[in-house]
């Protein structure tokens, strides 16, 4: 299951606070700040959907991830692999290396990333 762009948002602002009230989220929107309302809404959908909960102190709710900023993540990843590259990590690093604007050092620090998970994996086995 995944968060819609505005579930999202919420989610990177928890992750980067690690736990927060609803004053919390709203004062780190930038103007015009949405309301209350609307983020409470998205957050009893988020709830619902797995990805946060909450304690409760007296009327107040603090809420905070369930769900790892990686972890997620790397559930988008693999779907897009999946879902538009044959469930192919070569295809994707193919597609990745020719069509965003790395420069030589970028790929040579993706190389040498490369090249210690292979050492890695030769080590493990």
């Amino acid at each position: 299951m995944h968060l819609t762009n505005a579930e999202e948002q919420i989610m990177k602002l928890l992750w980067r606070l690690d736990k927060a009230f609803i004053r919390d989220l709203l004062n780190e929107f930038p103007d015009p700040k949405p309301a209350p309302t609307t983020v409470l809404t998205l957050l009893k959908r988020m709830i619902d959907k797995g990805f946060v909960s909450y304690k409760q102190y007296g009327n107040s709710r603090e809420y905070f991830p369930l769900i790892k900023k990686a972890d997620y993540f790397s559930d988008h990843i693999n779907g897009l692999i999946k879902d538009f590259f044959n469930n192919s990590t070569a295809q994707f690093a193919s597609f990745f290396t020719n069509e965003t604007n790395m420069n030589q050092q970028e790929l040579k620090e993706l190389r040498d990333l490369v090249d210690k998970k292979i050492s890695t994996k030769k080590t493990k086995k």
